[in-house]
């Protein structure tokens, strides 16, 4: 399989076992939901793990790939703030748990542009 044919499906596994992550291991997510958020966290924990499963899926389908791995790096986007959160919360913690803390924040970069490559890639496609 050609590597542009791989990215997509790289790019839709990586959500679906983070968004299956959310509901396996809720806690660790629960954590990090910014507290100005309004309601429990543990919905927008699965809230959250529902959207990557669902852009999961819309990332391995050929048909509807452009359109979901746009959302898919607005996503990223949008939950940048969680990870600020988590750094700034984890800044007292011990050096590897402050160091994953954040390392996190810059991986954001890196996937929102391979979200927005295979949204170029595939455009077009059915």
């Amino acid at each position: 399989m050609p590597r542009s044919e791989r990215s997509p499906l790289l790019l839709a596994g990586l959500l679906a076992a983070a968004g299956a992550a959310h509901f396996a291991v809720p806690r660790q997510f629960d954590a990090i939901v910014p507290r100005s958020l309004p309601g429990p966290p543990r919905a927008w924990t699965y809230g959250s793990g529902a959207v990557e499963l669902a852009l999961a899926a819309g990332i391995a389908a050929p048909r509807t790939r452009a359109t979901a791995a746009k959302a898919a790096a607005a996503f990223f986007v949008g939950v940048f703030p969680a990870n600020v959160r988590m750094a700034v919360d984890w800044r007292n913690r011990p050096a590897p748990l402050r160091t994953a803390a954040l390392a996190r924040l810059p991986l954001q970069v890196p996937l929102v542009l391979w979200a927005r490559g295979v949204a170029r890639d595939g455009k077009g496609r059915s």
